[in-house]
């Protein structure tokens, strides 16, 4: 029996950051991971597909400049090679971060033996404090010919190394989005088919809406409040309003969501409640027993790296009995597509569902002038603000167009720091000429 201060079960953004963490408050860590240090995040996520959508941004950025005569030729297996080269370099910084003293990684499944005994490789480890972090995986849904060859999950599409001609995504979420915008600028025929009204429900939907028909004018091609039957060689048969419709394609790409990974940990043995969701925590990440902690995609709150990672810095907290300022409920996110789009905070639509109090400002991207030198004048900032509190406080903002996640950690910053938006936020002084003045120009 090996005994140490911490076990964390998954080496990805939560995982190693709360290894990490540990090891700096003089904590003897022992880390498990079944599969590749780093995570879906690095390995197969948020690292592979960025690294193509700053080529599908180069690209258009190029394409856009009209002074320029540009003839580009994409080598797409060059690409994906310089793709996995990128997340092997970070991998090896990962490991070599698990290998700072204090910290023990040791690679292999773990599962509970019983609340405070983990068994992996034979062998069983205790600890006082446990942290799960075995993140997720992509959920297949019950669709007839989901089997079939040419049906492939987000992992297997970045491990492809040759340009499918015809792509079809079922799931117009997050992943889609960003794979149909990137695919699309390679030169894949690139068809959308989802199952709502509109692509990427969490976000606020006039921004969602524009950063559709933006990715049509680039050639995407959306089948909306569709219901796919099947999948056969190909073919997928969908249902849209009642009507029958087919798409033919090479591959068909199912981006539907993530499943959290709870299989295989004997949760039931150590006494963790959980559901289809995830393991249940409360707001310090603790599940149904004293002593043991759920953090990032696991848990099914906040599927983000950086939720994971700011999650297992309050778990660390928490156990310590130390305090910290993390307010885990002001999470901002990002789609990455071309054009971005990013938010934080309340939607317009959550505000009006719950009868807030709100007042909606705006400003264009075409009205700014960095953004105009730089051919990114579609896009759009909603900057929203509480008016039961005369000092106007924001309660969200969001955005699509160039670089539009900067401008919402802006926006974060303030909501974070609680400071008074109207006799603040107009009054500092902004760079120009940057994009930061698109955020100014919404608080005037």
């Amino acid at each position: 029996m090996t005994t140490t201060d911490l076990i964390i079960i998954g080496a990805g953004p939560g995982g190693y950051k709360a290894a990490g963490y540990a090891a700096g408050k003089g904590l003897s860590v022992i880390i498990f991971e079944a599969d590749e240090a780093g995570g879906t995040c690095l390995n197969r996520g948020c690292i592979p597909t960025k690294a193509y959508c700053h080529v599908a941004d180069t690209i258009l950025d190029l394409k856009s400049t009209e002074e320029l005569e540009v003839h580009l030729k994409l080598d797409f297996k060059k690409m994906h090679d310089h793709k996995d080269d990128i997340v092997a370099q970070l991998r090896q910084q990962v490991e070599m971060l698990m290998q700072q003293p204090g910290i023990t990684l040791v690679k292999g499944k773990a599962t509970f033996k019983d609340s405070k005994t983990v068994t992996c490789n034979g062998e069983d480890y205790q600890a006082s404090n446990i942290i799960i972090a075995t993140g997720s995986s992509p959920k297949m849904p019950p669709i007839e010919g989901i089997a079939d060859p040419c049906v492939v999950d987000s992992t297997a599409l970045l491990a492809m190394d040759s340009l499918p001609k015809r792509l079809i995504i079922v799931g117009a979420g997050v992943i889609g989005m960003e794979l149909a915008s990137a695919f699309s600028t390679f030169g894949s025929e690139v068809t959308v088919i989802e199952f709502l009204k509109e692509c990427l429900p969490p976000v606020d939907s006039e921004v969602a809406k524009r950063l559709r028909r933006q990715m049509e004018k680039q050639g995407v091609k959306f089948f909306l409040q569709s219901g796919v039957k099947s999948i056969h060689s190909g073919t997928v048969s969908f249902d849209q309003k009642g009507k029958e419709k087919t798409v033919e394609g090479d591959i068909v790409l199912v981006a539907t969501g993530r499943q959290a990974n709870t299989d295989g940990l004997n949760l039931e043995t150590a006494g963790v409640e959980y559901s289809r969701k995830g393991i249940t925590v409360d707001d310090n990440l603790l599940t149904s027993r004293p002593h043991i902690y759920a953090i990032g995609d696991v848990n099914g709150r906040q599927m983000l790296a950086h939720a994971a990672e700011f999650q297992a810095k309050r778990a660390v907290d928490h156990f310590l009995g130390l305090a910290d300022n993390i307010r885990l409920s002001i999470m901002p996110s990002a789609v990455f597509t071309h054009p971005e789009v990013a938010g934080v905070g309340l939607t317009e639509d959550e505000c009006k569902a719950q009868g807030l109090n709100y007042e909606c400002r705006k400003a264009l991207y075409r009205a700014n002038g960095k953004a105009m030198s730089m051919n990114a004048t579609e896009g759009l900032l909603k900057l929203i603000v509480s008016k039961d509190d005369e000092r106007l406080p924001i309660i969200g903002c969001h955005a699509m167009g160039a670089h539009a996640a900067d401008l919402i950690q802006e926006a974060t910053v303030w909501m974070n720091s609680d400071i008074p938006f109207a006799t603040r936020l107009r009054d500092i002084v902004h760079i120009h000429p940057t994009l930061s003045e698109i955020l100014l120009g919404a608080a005037e």
